[in-house]
């Protein structure tokens, strides 16, 4: 008998009502200020994933070992920003209601927003740990105000003060760095000090953004806005152990973008650090 041929990400091919957690594509980058191609991403990676093994020797733990579902890329219209947050945010409140936990690939960074409005409603004290090269706090960006620039500052318009915590930035206008000294706690560069906010929010509801641009681009170059001077693979792995620690009850993956990269190295590297954060939250 024939099936139905359907690609899922290594080791997700379980069905939605036995797993735990979701996996799910939003192929979006209308929004992107330098060099578009994330939508890409997601697709790329799930056949690039095979080229893995679903054993993880870093963490000891393997995906077969787990119940995730990868429920495929979402359908989103490119000419609307507004109905495309909608169709996240509904597909995230879907998923919480199923009493699983949704992990995104994104697409540019502005898909982030879609998912915590929805994310946020169900966890009213929800806090955000945020990895990435840049800060996204602008409040518009050439008078827009939904971007890929400004995510953050519409994530802080969702949750308040105190409760956005940035690894790894290291651009940004000035006045992004000025305004998040008073709403956000920032951490330039590295990793320094996430062992604590680790131990500040055990047992709070926490939602992990993790634009994978924070790699150094020798690491990653496959990028819309790479970025010199960023972390390497191995601090960033161990970086998202730790943040495995914490009670994730949403993530997402964002900001590959394939075709800058055409050895295909920087694919492998997203798939690698989409296995690890999904062996880390298990």
């Amino acid at each position: 008998m024939l099936n139905k041929n359907i690609e899922t990400f290594l080791g997700c091919d379980n069905e939605y009502g036995e797993a735990d957690i979701i996996v799910f594509g939003a192929p979006f980058d209308s929004t992107t200020s330098f060099r578009p191609g994330t939508r890409f991403a997601s697709r790329t990676m799930r056949g690039e994933s095979y080229g893995l093994e679903t054993y993880s020797p870093y963490q000891d733990k393997d995906l077969e070992d787990l119940a995730v579902f990868d429920g495929g890329d979402l359908e989103l219209c490119f000419g609307d920003t507004e109905k495309v947050l909608a169709a996240i945010e509904s597909y995230t409140t879907r998923v919480l209601r199923d009493g699983k936990r949704p992990v995104m690939i994104g697409g540019e960074h502005l898909v982030t927003l879609g998912a915590v409005r929805a994310v946020a409603r169900k966890y009213p004290d929800l806090h955000v740990v945020h990895f990435d090269a840049h800060a996204d706090l602008r409040n518009d960006y050439l008078g827009v105000t939904l971007s890929h620039a400004t995510v953050l500052h519409r994530v802080w318009d969702i949750i308040g003060d105190g409760r956005i915590y940035q690894f790894g930035i290291r651009s940004g206008e000035r006045s992004e760095f000025q305004w998040g000294k008073d709403h956000v706690t920032t951490q330039k560069f590295n990793f320094k000090g996430l062992a604590e906010v680790i131990e500040k929010l055990q047992g709070k509801p926490v939602y992990f953004t993790l634009d994978l641009d924070v790699l150094d681009p020798s690491v990653f170059p496959g990028t819309g806005t790479p970025e010199p001077g960023g972390v390497s693979f191995m601090e960033l792995l161990e970086a998202i152990q730790k943040v495995g620690e914490l009670n994730i009850v949403g993530c997402d993956i964002d900001e590959l973008s394939p075709i800058y990269d055409q050895s295909g190295a920087s694919t492998a590297v997203a798939c690698k650090v989409l296995r690890e954060l999904l062996l880390a939250m298990a």
